[in-house]
């Protein structure tokens, strides 16, 4: 079996939302039962279109996945080995909040197939902790990490942030250094983005945030420890041992196929980019009534080939080794370095790019404004990238 595919599903429930979170969940949810089954209906109504494809990997992100009960949890696992051809050598990641973990539940998961963790920490400092409004202390953290490694979890990622409010480059230096001495297998590392209609963007003005240079100056340092510490950065914000990149999130930015299930989640399938709005209500209506003729896609287009040459130049140069000229070449019948001569002889100048080897890359200064450098790489102007880009940042 030829054709792979990424699975992702999409649990939308929150013990509390968090002041920056722009990600779609909620809190205070009750009907677990009816969600599961609508989970499950959708992955039926998918079993068919995906019979000759082998799902290679598995993630199930959120929201906080570990709130959703076990036993509808294991439910939703045993709907994806009985509708799917998944591989025997899956990645299979599931997210999870320090908080909402416990030895009991971590087993289960393992069993159950589950081999890769990410555990959402952003800090190790509990001030900043408390103002991110997480629900847990580093302490706290370091227990439910502790405990995933003695239900048999090898693989583990912890999400960090930079740029919190009250952050300065030594907090986020001993927070780096608790973390890699913790040896997880891999760090990922997100720049804090206030986001409209969200909390902290109604107090914006109030915020203690450090400003642009200091932000790019722990950026920096950041990349230069963990690489310090073994930690090859890949990707804009993440970084790996060797033999440890992910391989779920390589396939968005490799361009290639991955289904998504659950209100909100975004897929690449059949040369077709769709996503599913934002409404746990809608999206178990829409599933249990399907005669009542609910559409709850969000976006739903083909991608035409001047769309796909902006994806691929948008994801590709969000990884470490960025485009390779001669495959680029090779798929678009177009040359690279020809399509932009102006745009990468400046960025190149000025420290923001790198021709080496056949490849036109990000410096790790181009990574930090890269948002700004890929859209001038952009033929025309629209939501494309905006849309993919939703997904991903995570």
């Amino acid at each position: 079996m030829e054709k792979r595919l990424g699975l992702y599903i999409h649990i939308p429930f929150c013990e509390h939302k968090c002041d920056y979170c722009d990600f779609y969940s909620i809190t205070k949810f009750q009907d677990y039962v009816r969600f599961t089954d609508t989970i499950l209906l959708q992955m039926e109504d998918y079993a068919e279109k995906t019979a000759e494809y082998e799902i290679d990997t598995i993630y199930i992100g959120g929201g906080t996945p570990t709130v959703l009960p076990v036993k509808r949890m294991l439910e939703i696992i045993t709907g994806i080995y009985r509708n799917f051809n998944v591989s025997p050598n899956v990645e299979f990641t599931m997210e999870a909040n320090p908080a909402t973990v416990d030895l009991k539940m971590l087993k289960r998961y393992r069993k159950a197939g589950v081999n890769r963790l990410s555990f959402g920490l952003q800090s190790a400092s509990d001030e900043e902790l408390g103002g991110l409004s997480r629900i847990h202390t580093f302490d706290e953290f370091v227990e439910s990490y502790e405990m995933a490694k003695k239900a048999g979890f090898d693989n583990i990622n912890i999400d960090l942030m930079y740029g919190i409010p009250g952050q300065t480059q030594y907090s986020l230096g001993y927070t780096l250094e608790q973390v890699c001495d913790l040896q997880p297998k891999h760090i990922s590392l997100y720049g804090l983005k206030i986001e409209e209609g969200t909390p902290f963007f109604e107090k914006k003005s109030r915020l203690n945030l450090p400003d642009e240079d200091t932000e790019y100056e722990m950026y920096k340092y950041a990349v230069d420890y963990l690489a310090f510490r073994g930690y090859w950065q890949y990707e804009i914000s993440n970084f790996a041992k060797d033999g440890y990149k992910s391989r779920h999130n390589l396939k968005y930015w490799n361009c290639e196929e991955y289904l998504g299930i659950g209100p909100s989640a975004h897929s690449y399938f059949d040369n077709q980019r769709f996503s599913y709005k934002r409404s746990v209500d809608m999206f178990m209506d829409a599933l249990e009534y399907v005669d009542a003729g609910i559409d709850i896609l969000e976006e739903n287009y083909t991608v035409s080939p001047e769309e796909r040459i902006d994806e691929y130049i948008m994801l590709k140069l969000r990884l470490s080794e960025g485009i390779n000229v001669n495959e680029f070449k090779e798929l678009f019948d177009k040359d690279f370095g020809e399509m932009f001569e102006k745009e990468l002889k400046l960025y190149v100048e000025n420290g923001f790019m790198e021709h080496k080897n056949g490849h036109y890359s990000f410096t790790t200064k181009g990574m930090y404004v890269s948002n700004y450098i890929l859209a001038t790489f952009m033929s025309h102007d629209s939501e494309i990238t905006k849309n993919i880009a939703q997904g991903l940042d995570k």
